[in-house]
């Protein structure tokens, strides 16, 4: 055997355990690449961005997309990139008891995958020395840096890129959460794999706020996720009879997805939902205080939204829901709750309609003192005037 078969046979044992070590940890793919540049990702990326598509959020920018996108610029000495991925398959929700319920997208039923996945990969960089028997440097990423998760989950083999833009793999579909290892072992590459979504444009169809608006390409603004979770004040109202019911995330591109429709369970318990995440009953929602947000979403990914993003999204669900045991609590909402949560409940009051939430919207305009919400509140109560045949009282 000369040295280059020795070599290769020894970068191919150490890449073996590697990805062993990675499966024992809890991950259900384990794949590799180089940590050359993701050319044809950054590209894209750099065209969203000047095409105003990812606007809105602000950490977006032109110099964190090429840092993205440029592994031995997050970490000196890159040689290759382990790309790890579990699944947060845990079926479809089963709404409990009465009331209007809203959705939550799927990865955010259990606890925050952020930490869950953090803690393994902590583990498993930790354990990297002993295997490759000499001192190891890495650095980790899951869906908080500046990395680009997806490029390198397609080039390791883990998944191709859906036409939704995210990574579809034969088995776990698309329900599946990613973590990256840069690191300064050679490691034997994996292929990407050689599947595409076809035909289909499933969806792309099915988007109701129409935010694919090409193969491969969201607008930002118009995504559901964004809207419930990134965006901090108000819902454009042209979007908000197509959010629907949810209210944290958005899981309608994945399951209108056929590669979805057989992908095996998840198998991770910190994934399995807790309390009522897969379809909470809203009206409860709208009595959080920010203490009682906190420790109903402790280690959950909602907290992202914050209480007043959540009971925003609240309210546009329940004036989509249309279901009038709402308007109680919205009358309470229009009183007590911050500018942007009156805002949308005076909103959803002028959807459900009935002279209960005409009363409450008459009763909040006079002692309204914000702008926006003083607006809200009469487009609502003209709203209802247009689609009832009430007595008229004056707005003043």
């Amino acid at each position: 055997m000369n040295s280059s078969q020795h070599t290769g046979n020894a970068m191919s044992t150490l890449t073996a355990k590697i990805k062993a070590l990675g499966r024992s940890l809890g991950f259900d793919i384990v794949g590799i690449t180089t940590a050359d540049r993701f050319a044809r990702d950054e590209k894209a990326a750099l065209k969203r961005v000047n095409d105003g598509l990812m606007d809105g959020l602000p950490w977006y920018t032109a110099e964190r997309v090429r840092k993205a996108n440029s592994p031995r610029t997050l970490l000196e000495g890159a040689r290759s990139v382990v790309s790890l991925a579990m699944s947060y398959n845990y079926g479809e929700a089963e709404p409990q008891g009465s009331g209007p319920h809203g959705k939550i997208a799927r990865y955010a039923w259990g606890d925050d995958y952020h930490d869950v996945m953090k803690k393994r990969l902590r583990a498993f960089v930790a354990a990297l020395p002993d295997i490759a028997g000499r001192p190891v440097k890495t650095r980790i990423f899951v869906d908080d840096g500046p990395m680009n998760d997806r490029a390198a989950a397609e080039r390791a083999g883990v998944g191709w890129f859906g036409k939704n833009t995210n990574i579809l793999n034969p088995t776990y579909g698309s329900w599946l959460l990613l973590g990256q290892v840069i690191t300064d072992i050679d490691l034997v590459p994996d292929v990407p794999l050689k599947k595409n979504c076809g035909e289909c444009v499933r969806c792309i169809d099915d988007c109701p706020t129409g935010a694919i608006v090409a193969p491969f390409v969201i607008d930002n603004r118009k995504c559901i996720s964004f809207l419930t979770i990134e965006l901090r004040g108000s819902i454009p109202r042209d979007l908000r009879p197509l959010v629907g019911d949810w209210v944290f995330g958005c899981d309608i591109c994945q399951d209108v997805c056929p590669v979805n429709w057989k992908a095996a369970p998840a198998l991770e318990p910190a994934f399995r939902k807790r309390h009522d995440f897969d379809a909470p009953s809203l009206l409860p929602l709208l009595e959080l205080d920010d203490e009682g947000f906190r420790e109903r979403f402790r280690g959950s990914p909602i907290k992202r939204t914050k209480r007043v993003g959540l009971q925003r999204n609240v309210c546009v669900a329940l004036g989509n829901i249309g279901d009038p045991v709402a308007v109680p609590a919205l009358a309470e909402v229009l009183q007590t709750g911050e500018p942007l949560v009156r805002e949308h409940a005076a909103w959803a009051l002028g959807k459900i309609g009935g002279p209960e939430a005409r009363a409450a919207l008459i009763d909040a305009i006079h002692s309204e003192s914000d702008d926006e919400v003083r607006k809200e509140l009469r487009i609502a109560i003209e709203e209802i005037d247009q689609s009832q045949s009430s007595t008229h009282i004056p707005v003043t």
